[in-house]
């Protein structure tokens, strides 16, 4: 396969990746909730920057609830917001969770996700819940989010960051994500990338390992 030539490692994006997610269903939760047009607070493309200091880990959850209570119907609950910005995280198919097993016996294997701590508790709640799975320490050789580093995709520190860490060479490094900046961001610190657009899945990508 012409995308793994010369490769020894990958790293992996989680959402929209290795788990499905829909942008849509927060959006509509939040939606019902009073927010008005919910794509210019949030959307998989941009979002207004308190966002991405909650992804850095820079501010608690409580910041990031009452920031987001500010543009919704008076009354809205903490577990109410919760449970909307949730909504996204949908399941962790079994097939790719044993396609991740067969690659990281065959690759050294990484996970980067930009993410926060309301949705990495939650979803590790259900994986646990589901399939008995140890949060994603399974899967891979090490796994990296973003609230926990201070940094976060697309910024080429966080690649270079998880290269260093690993003494991986970025020539010898795939990285797959289903955002095109963060696919750039990749490709910009030295690293081969591919773009996972639907209907397309890792399953496809892989088919022929």
């Amino acid at each position: 396969m012409e995308l793994l030539s010369g490769i020894r490692n990958i790293i992996f994006d989680l959402g929209g990746v290795i788990i499905n997610i829909d942008y849509k269903i927060t959006l509509n939760a939040f939606s019902m909730l009073g927010l008005k047009d919910p794509d210019r607070v949030y959307s998989q493309v941009s979002q207004l920057p308190w966002f991405d200091q909650y992804d850095k880990g820079g501010i608690s959850n409580q910041t990031f609830v009452e920031e987001f209570s500010r543009f919704l119907k008076p009354g809205t609950t903490p577990e109410q917001i919760a449970d909307a910005w949730n909504a996204m995280l949908l399941d962790f198919p079994q097939e790719r969770a044993r396609l991740l097993m067969k690659l990281k016996g065959r690759y050294r294997t990484f996970l980067l996700s930009n993410t926060n701590d309301l949705h990495i508790s939650f979803f590790f709640r259900q994986i646990k819940e589901q399939y008995g799975y140890d949060e994603m320490k399974s899967f891979f050789e090490k796994d990296y989010y973003s609230h926990r580093l201070g940094m976060r995709k697309p910024d080429a520190e966080i690649f270079k960051h998880v290269l260093r860490e690993n003494g991986l060479e970025a020539s010898e490094t795939l990285f797959i994500d289903d955002t095109l900046q963060h696919v750039e961001g990749a490709r910009s610190a030295g690293l081969r990338a591919h773009h996972l657009k639907l209907p397309e899945t890792i399953l496809d990508l892989f088919a022929d390992v």
